[in-house]
């Protein structure tokens, strides 16, 4: 057999066991932007809705600036199942396949190597714990023509993308330019 086979194998597994790595912890980072919305709307139609929106949504008016025109909302973000599953069977794999090259190195302690299965529910488990945690929404209600009595809304909202995505097709909300 050649013998430069398993090394470069080992390398190459041990280099995806590392961005498998790197996958499961990315899968809990923090992803908050900040967009300029725009509403055709006036401000006192907007703001109920808005409030409804966040409402449905599970968040709760954490704090109002009346002087700066500001609302921060608070909700608390549930992890996915289906992530959380999904990424176990992902360590399950990369687990499963980095003992067998292992075992193959060194086949004296290999049923050592094939217990490192074992570790991958704490993909999962990570997972679980670091994305469940309390987002906030950061809105900024501006209106774009001052001395208009019917000028368009401008808002400044900082939140998760997937957060100013659903926003933007609930209240059809455009990009401001």
């Amino acid at each position: 057999m050649n013998t430069a086979i398993l090394p470069s194998t080992l390398l190459l597994t041990l280099l995806l066991s590392v961005g498998l790595f790197f996958f499961i912890r990315a899968a809990t980072k923090d992803r908050t932007q900040t967009a300029q919305l725009v509403s055709e709307q006036d401000e006192a139609v907007l703001m109920p809705q808005l409030q409804d929106y966040f409402r449905s949504r599970s968040y709760r008016v954490a704090a109002v600036d009346q002087d700066k025109n500001q609302v921060i909302f608070e909700g608390f973000v549930q992890p996915s199942l289906f992530l959380a599953i999904f990424l176990t069977l992902l360590a399950t794999v990369g687990l499963v396949c980095l003992s067998l090259v292992l075992s193959m190195l060194f086949p004296n302690i290999s049923t050592f190597f094939l217990g490192i299965v074992l570790l991958s529910p704490l993909s999962g488990l990570f997972y679980w714990k670091k994305a469940g945690r309390t987002e906030k929404v950061l809105l900024d209600l501006k209106k774009v023509h001052q001395g208009e009595p019917n000028s368009q809304g401008k808002i400044t909202v900082t939140a998760h993308r997937d957060e100013l995505t659903e926003l933007q097709k609930a209240l059809n909300l455009k990009l401001n330019d």
